[in-house]
């Protein structure tokens, strides 16, 4: 009996060794991806100089534990700055958020057909992913659609927060479009309801929101949320009361960030 604990406990403390969260230590953000952020990102932009900083670190912390593989392209300073900063927008209001779910992304130069993933041929019509089975772990983005959702400032789509989106409802277990990892029990039951509202007004044509988001509950959060911290005073304006509840999803107010830094709730 004694054999069987100490050898227990021998497994015990090699799983921590193996799998317990390691601190990262974040390395200065280059000053020329600092300027690449000031240009192309938005979100950025309307943060205090102290908030910039704080993001710039969370995007090189992000770069240290995510792998990038350039798949028939070549991948630019401007698409690792594009990529993190698509990752810490949507979890800007959780400063503590580790992205568990993800190890690789795999950065497709245009749309890709989603069953082979092939990058020729006809049905290419995939700009990004989030695997599973055999792919667990692994986000496939189109380089071009990642560039787009960012250079184009009056669009509501951003492939990068599409994909991210979807990686924190999964974190629950289940790509369901309900974020219980994020989102407080009170505010479930009123979300599911006015998702499901929402999206029988998409479907009969009374909705300015991506028809893309009535597909399933899954993409009609991703969608929502791409328009949410895109366009987000247009999308306040437009749909208040669904704004109010991706507020208390991501914990953020963007529409109250121009010219000023977000407002980013303190949890405990």
């Amino acid at each position: 009996m004694l054999a069987f604990i100490l050898i227990l406990i021998a497994i015990i403390v090699v799983a921590l060794l193996l799998f317990w969260p390691r601190s990262i230590k974040s390395k200065p953000m280059p000053v020329a991806w600092q300027q690449l952020l000031q240009q192309h990102v938005h979100f950025y932009r309307q943060l205090s100089v102290a908030d910039q900083q704080l993001f710039q670190k969370r995007v090189m912390i992000f770069l240290q534990y995510v792998h990038i593989h350039p798949v028939k392209t070549t991948l630019t300073d401007l698409d690792r700055v594009l990529i993190g900063s698509s990752a810490i927008i949507p979890i800007w209001g959780f400063p503590h958020w580790h992205y568990y779910n993800l190890q690789h992304i795999l950065l497709y130069p245009n749309a890709f057909e989603e069953n082979t993933f092939q990058l020729e041929g006809l049905n290419r019509d995939v700009l990004g992913m989030v695997g599973s089975g055999t792919l667990n772990q692994i986000m496939i983005l189109s380089q071009q659609a990642l560039r787009d959702g960012f250079m184009n400032e009056n669009t509501k789509s951003n492939t990068g927060i599409h994909e991210f989106v979807h990686l924190l409802d999964k974190a629950d277990g289940a790509t369901d479009g309900i974020p219980e990892s994020l989102l407080a029990k009170p505010y479930v039951l009123p979300w599911i309801q006015f998702m499901h509202q929402t999206i029988q007004e998409m479907q009969a044509g009374h909705s300015d929101i991506n028809i893309y988001g009535a597909t399933n509950q899954a993409e009609f959060l991703a969608v929502v949320s791409e328009y949410f911290f895109t366009q987000p005073q247009l999308f306040q304006q437009h749909h208040p009361q669904l704004y109010a509840l991706l507020q208390q999803i991501f914990h953020q107010d963007p529409a109250q960030a121009t010219g000023m830094a977000l407002r980013v709730p303190q949890w405990h």
